[in-house]
């Protein structure tokens, strides 16, 4: 083999070990179709035409790059787009993204195991009324970094529990926070009859 072929070849393989590496490099947590996503709703199907599907790119706990999906409403695209561009620019750690579907619509099976989320079609807890993660209007990041505090001390996912100084954990200050709020999001922290650290959501 002459010298100029073997150089091709070195740099051809070079070129496929690189990709190859940047292949297996990203962490697959959700790759579902739309239809998939909303399989088994019980959202009508007008509610169902006003979501759409988003490829996310986050940091987890262990600083590997990962893939995630969330059902939104089309309306907040561009919110939650931008929202995890920060969140990656930042590598503020997250769990895992995937779609409800996978947990059989329960909240509490996504909340217990960490995973944030944002449409599904349910009643805000212990009551009747439509969530806005109905809606595709609200999402839930880290559960178990940012709990549902209730005023009698009962806290959700259970045995979750509250700290600012522990990494995935949102505060009043956090630039994430900051963010959502100056795109006109509410943020459950500030609620007064609980708080809902994981809790942001648009009308």
């Amino acid at each position: 083999m002459s010298a100029n072929i073997w150089e091709v070849f070195l740099k051809a393989l070079f070129v496929l070990c690189l990709a190859t590496m940047m292949n297996v490099s990203i962490i697959t947590h959700s790759d579902m179709s739309f239809k998939t996503a909303i399989e088994g709703s019980k959202a009508p199907q007008e509610v169902l035409d006003s979501m759409v599907l988003l490829n996310v790119e986050y940091y987890n706990f262990e600083n590997q790059l990962c893939k995630g999906q969330i059902v939104v409403n089309k309306v907040l695209q561009q919110d939650v787009e931008d929202a995890f561009k920060l969140i990656k620019k930042i590598k503020f750690p997250i769990e895992k993204v995937i779609p409800i579907v996978k947990y059989n619509w329960s909240d509490d099976a996504s909340m217990e195991d960490n995973n944030t989320s944002a449409f599904n079609y349910r009643f805000v807890a212990n009551t009747t009324r439509l969530s806005n993660h109905s809606w595709g209007r609200a999402i839930d990041f880290n559960p178990f970094q940012n709990p549902a505090i209730y005023k009698g001390g009962s806290i959700s996912p259970k045995n979750a529990k509250y700290n600012t100084n522990t990494r995935g954990t949102l505060g009043g200050d956090h630039e994430i926070v900051k963010f959502f709020k100056s795109r006109g999001w509410n943020w459950g922290g500030d609620w007064k009859s609980l708080k809902d650290y994981q809790h942001f959501d648009k009308n």
